[in-house]
């Protein structure tokens, strides 16, 4: 087992710092959660959705929504660019309270379209126009969440602290596919696509509330505090994209390569499998959601052992250990999941273990890799021009690959191509587990 070195933070001492803790993860986790439930109710409703907002054969709809749904990673980008600076200038809080008010209506909205029926072709051009919406504001959600999160944690328990980030990521998913998958059940299908898809969206709206609530009740992180105090005692080059690429292009470079395998997997493996299961395995509908949901909460038990065994071993063998594993394993487990119901629940299941390490220690990881005056800019950036290529794009690349191959492994295959990106990446990756995040770790430590 890995020796690290002792950590300049420490677990909280005082019940008032255990309560801010509490509350840091909580204002944190929350938005992860509102993000995520927005794609699990827009994931697991694509057929209803398709049907009533897009044209053309159920096919042709279906494949719209889906590039529908990766439209909105392509705004992503503009949105770390936009909100990373100003969370680095004025703060992680004051940015977390905007971009879960601008997530959370966008969904609400979504839910109020009038069907193509009603309006032709402005449903989809609504459509579109609220997912930009969506994806603008998530470009700075998440980057932010994840740096208030690691902010915060003490340098020791990052890991651990930082895993229920993506404890509220399944947690969002899993409420939107449950939500889909009851009203599915009590509704019948053809109330679900007269009317019945549009009732989870809008459930977005108060947990939007919730999450801007706890977030204003939030002091800015400590690290960022001090951060603020020495610029106003020295005052340093304001941070910024230029001063991004000509200084910290290592972390973004490393980041960006990991991501291509995180968000391959991570969309492949949430977003993409209800469509997948129901549409070329031959799962119902009914089935093509439960397998999901029984799996995240596989998932969901195992990410705070995940997130505490990284801050003892280290993130990179646990990087190391997820990639390797899907890489070899995800071709018999999707052959697994072709042979029925209970195939798919144990292939969706052991894929989910395997993924676990990765995504328990995104928010102790990432955040790491840049020093405190350009984090928030640095991991906007980096992770979303990433996602905005091969995260929202897996599914409707999945799909398309079958389509042009005949080959209904051709998802797996995809996921395997991205797991040996993301083992190059990780060959540059500094350690930080246990490590203070002040400073520059590539500088501490240069990667060959």
């Amino acid at each position: 087992m890995t020796a690290f070195p002792a950590s300049t933070g420490s677990a909280p001492t005082s019940s008032a710092d255990r309560t801010i803790l509490r509350r840091a993860i909580a204002a944190s986790a929350m938005g992860n959660a509102t993000e995520w439930f927005d794609y699990g109710i827009y994931a697991y409703g694509v057929t209803y959705i398709s049907a009533a907002l897009f044209p053309g054969d159920t096919d042709e709809a279906v494949l719209f929504a889906l590039a529908t749904f990766a439209i909105s990673f392509l705004v992503r980008p503009l949105g770390g660019m936009f909100w990373g600076p100003l969370g680095d200038r004025l703060g992680r809080k004051s940015v977390l309270a905007l971009t879960i008010l601008l997530m959370s209506g966008a969904t609400l909205c979504v839910g109020l379209i009038p069907d193509h029926a009603s309006i032709g072709l402005w449903a989809p051009a609504l459509l579109v126009l609220l997912r930009m919406i969506q994806g603008f504001s998530t470009g700075g959600e998440y980057g932010g969440a994840a740096t208030f999160m690691a902010e915060y944690a003490p340098d020791d328990r990052r890991g651990f602290y930082g895993s229920f980030l993506e404890f509220g990521t399944l947690a969002g998913f899993s409420l939107g596919a449950l939500l889909m998958l009851i009203f599915s059940l009590l509704l019948g299908d053809q109330a679900m696509h007269d009317w019945g898809w549009r009732i989870p969206f809008l459930i977005a709206a108060p947990m939007g509330l919730i999450g801007m609530y706890l977030r204003s009740k939030m002091e800015d992180t400590p690290i960022f505090r001090a951060e603020e105090q020495g610029r106003a005692s020295a005052p340093a080059a304001t941070p910024g994209l230029r001063l991004l690429m000509q200084h910290h292009w290592r972390p973004i470079l490393v980041v960006g390569g990991l991501v291509v395998a995180l968000n391959v997997v991570n969309y492949t493996l949430l977003s993409y499998m209800p469509t997948y299961l129901q549409r070329r395995i031959g799962l119902s509908p009914d089935e093509a959601l439960i397998v999901p949901i029984i799996g995240m909460l596989f998932m969901m038990v195992f990410l705070p052992f995940a997130g505490r065994l990284s801050d003892r071993v280290g993130r990179r063998p646990m990087w190391r250990y997820s990639l390797i594993g899907l890489f070899v394993a995800v071709i018999p487990l999707y052959m697994l999941m072709a042979t029925g119901l209970a195939g798919a629940t144990i292939g969706f299941i052991l894929l989910g273990l395997l993924y676990v390490p990765q995504l328990a220690t995104i928010s102790a990881t990432f955040p790491a890799l840049f020093p405190t005056h350009i984090r928030f800019t640095g991991f906007a950036i980096a992770y979303n021009v990433s996602t905005s290529i091969f995260g929202g794009t897996a599914p409707a690349i999945g799909s398309g690959l079958i389509t042009l191959t005949g080959n209904e492994l051709m998802p797996a295959i995809y996921m395997m191509a991205a797991c040996l990106v993301g083992l190059f990446a990780l060959r540059f990756m500094p350690e930080t587990a246990g490590r203070t995040l002040h400073g520059d770790p590539f500088a501490r430590q240069p990667i060959p």
